[in-house]
């Protein structure tokens, strides 16, 4: 596998964490002045969490368990072939009993990385789509921006939960009411900017794992194939499986169904521009 470097999907990496770092620096400072300080060490406490545990968490809130050889032979013998094939350690297994035909990668490291299908998926693809899929999710592990969209998420994730409990605290109802909308303010703040940061990274490596995908399997019509199908699936998923899951959106390999605005701020690319981007790959490779 001739694998190179996606210096561009590095380098917007790196300046998205340098923004958000920076950024985070200037809320607590606003915490710590205004003596909202006392969401100091929930901060710190949910970062360490998530850190350290965000596989186990993203697996809980899809209802997804690792799954052993023996419960799936085939899936396992798949994922353990292109991780050698991606040079990459082979991460741990775990299935979603879900209606809603969809794969993600969770995990800190190469080392510490989690796939995870959901049993519509399987049943959905045939063979090479599927192939074509965990390939994209290992490609997403070995770029190694699985870490940073985890991380990244999470800050986002908690300066909105400030915001929330801001409200609940009561805001103007004390004295510190001032320091505490004050804090709302900034939280807001923060999650708005977080939330475009987060999207300029996400959509630009879901072609980064495209391409990558497509370069473990050398096949990039099976992705695209499994795109298109996959995409043409979710129209058929009940509503209330969409909304339970639309937490995980961002890390999904087709993002769920929305409106227009929902379109306008997704996490990821038009599928048609992707699937475009894979067959352009394939002309390129046919004629090497």
């Amino acid at each position: 596998m001739d694998w190179k470097p996606d210096w561009g999907l590095r380098g917007r990496m790196v300046l998205t964490m340098f923004l958000l770092f920076a950024l985070y620096l200037v809320f607590v400072g606003v915490l710590w002045q205004t003596n909202s300080f006392v969401f100091l060490p929930l901060m710190g406490l949910f970062v360490l969490a998530q850190f350290f545990f965000s596989d186990k968490l993203a697996l809980y809130s899809m209802g997804a368990t690792e799954v052993s050889e023996e419960e799936y032979p085939e899936l396992h013998a798949m994922i353990s072939r292109l991780s050698q094939q991606a040079d990459l350690p082979k991460p741990t297994v775990a299935v979603a009993d879900s209606r809603v035909p969809n794969a993600f990668a969770a995990g800190r490291s190469q080392k510490k990385a989690t796939v995870c299908v959901t049993t519509e998926l399987l049943r959905t693809l045939d063979r090479e789509e599927l192939e074509g899929v965990i390939a994209h999710e290992l490609a997403h592990v070995k770029n190694r921006d699985v870490m940073v969209m985890t991380i990244a998420s999470f800050l986002s994730t908690v300066a909105f939960m400030i915001v929330r409990m801001g409200f609940w605290f009561g805001g103007g109802r004390n004295r510190q009411g001032g320091g505490i909308i004050v804090a709302i303010v900034a939280s807001l703040v923060v999650w708005i900017v977080s939330f475009f940061l987060i999207r300029a990274l996400s959509r630009y490596r879901e072609f980064a794992a495209d391409r990558g995908g497509a370069l473990i399997t050398g096949k990039p019509s099976a992705l695209a194939s499994a795109l298109l199908t996959i995409d043409g699936r979710m129209d058929r998923v009940p509503k209330e499986d969409l909304r339970e899951q639309s937490e995980m959106n961002a890390f999904f390999i087709v993002p769920l169904k929305s409106d227009f605005i929902g379109r306008l701020f997704s996490t990821h690319p038009a599928t048609e521009t992707r699937v475009d981007r894979l067959r352009e790959l394939e002309r390129e490779m046919e004629t090497q």
